[in-house]
């Protein structure tokens, strides 16, 4: 194999920069803290990881973080690193150690964000990648054209079986595309799993015996493995169109088995990115980040919203969402939906359609919906109509005149 995996990063050191580089290669690949003899030369050569590049971006005078090692200057510069395909084959978890291991703890490492993973055609080769993607959305949730229309059951917590079928009615009555559970419901003794696919898909049928479309409803499944498969099989028994799970609480092999087993497009949520990501100093990008799950069969990924409720600047989101319908791979594209969400209104609608400038994704809105004053239903109609105002470019207000649940909306969003 003489395929490299390559990666790139933002890294801040104490020390000299070429010297902390080739201290991250080693300990990355072949290498130790003390030169040992059976590290030969050519054991280096074949085994060993490669700075590619370093460029120096600036140097300041304090660490970004604590516990490394004591200098007057910190440097601070992009890195490119490279490994053999052959030192570890197209595995995902032991990419994820090889890319974001030790390097992190390093005391010559003051700084280190992984910024960017190009990686060989073997790992297409080697996971399946997601199964529906938009086209296989799109057929199953009915909606041809624009974005899916969606909202979160809320209150997310607290509702019982019943109550949450109710709210459920609201929503498919007044025309919702999609439906999600928070990520903190899942299988509650105040609202177990079981029974509340069984009252939410009892309401979904019934709509779409009546219309000819059933709005597509992601159950979140997340748990032990086990679980998570009998959960997707009680889904696909009373007729459910999606499943849900925190991906970085399932972990990429919970995540893979499940992909293997499953049936139904997966709406991958990132619980707990901020703790990966929220310092610039430290953690991953999106780009890097993103393409584990897709590769392990995310068809659906959580990117946040523009103007959100989180720390996440607008840039930020709109870079993740153009990540995630980047093609992986010329050959294996492996495309996901992205999925906007996080105090999102129609007001949004304009700036993220033009920024992305396509409506190949999923709108969640959830107060943005069920505040409406006229309604859940008026809340659906609104949110529609101010994509639709995007999409044909006119103006919001302009578009808002002539309807009123759009018009009341733009008083309370």
């Amino acid at each position: 194999m003489t395929e490299r995996i390559v990666a790139t990063y933002w890294l801040e050191t104490g020390d000299d920069p070429m010297r902390a580089a080739e201290v991250i290669a080693g300990e990355q690949s072949s290498g130790t803290f003390l030169k040992l003899a059976a590290e030969t030369p050519e054991l280096k050569e074949r085994s060993g990881a490669r700075v590619e590049s370093l460029d120096i971006l600036e140097v300041v005078d304090a660490p970004s973080l604590p516990g490394g090692m004591t200098s007057a200057r910190y440097t601070r510069c992009l890195l490119t690193l490279s490994w053999p395909l052959a030192n570890l084959g197209p595995s995902l978890p032991t990419l994820m150690a090889t890319i974001a291991g030790n390097l992190y703890e390093l005391r010559q490492v003051s700084g280190l964000r992984l910024l960017s993973l190009t990686l060989p055609d073997a790992f297409a080769k080697a996971y399946p990648g997601p199964a529906f993607g938009m086209a296989g959305t799109r057929a199953l949730s009915g909606v041809q054209h624009g974005p899916l229309i969606g909202t979160i059951i809320k209150p997310s917590l607290g509702l019982n079986p019943q109550e949450t079928a109710e709210q459920v009615k609201l929503l498919v009555d007044g025309g919702i595309d999609f439906i999600k559970d928070d990520e903190l419901q899942a299988d509650g003794p105040h609202c177990p799993f079981e029974e509340r696919v069984t009252a939410v898909m009892r309401v979904v049928n019934d709509a779409a015996q009546r219309t000819g479309r059933k709005t597509m409803v992601a159950f979140n499944i997340t748990g032990e493995l086990d679980q998570m498969k009998h959960r997707h099989d009680w889904v696909v028994r009373h007729g459910g169109t999606c499943v849900m799970v925190c991906v970085n609480a399932i972990g990429l092999v919970g995540m893979n088995a499940l992909r293997r087993h499953s049936t139904l497009p997966i709406h991958a949520h990132r619980a707990g990115w901020g703790y990966l990501s929220r310092s610039p100093a430290l953690g991953w990008d999106f780009s890097a980040w993103q393409p584990f799950w897709r590769l392990v069969g995310a068809d659906h990924l959580h990117v946040n919203g523009l103007r959100n409720k989180f720390s996440e600047p607008d840039d930020v989101v709109i870079a993740a969402a153009r990540s995630v319908i980047q093609p992986l791979f010329k050959e294996h594209p492996m495309q996901a939906v992205p999925v906007f969400s996080s105090a999102q209104t129609g007001l949004q609608a304009h700036d993220t359609f033009s920024a992305l400038g396509n409506a190949d994704l999923i709108c969640t809105a959830g107060g943005g919906i069920f505040g409406h004053p006229q309604g859940v239903s008026a809340g659906v109609s609104a949110l529609r109509e101010a994509w639709d105002a995007a999409q044909a470019g006119v103006d919001l207000h302009t578009y808002a005149a002539t309807r009123p649940a759009l018009q009341s909306a733009l008083g309370f969003w």
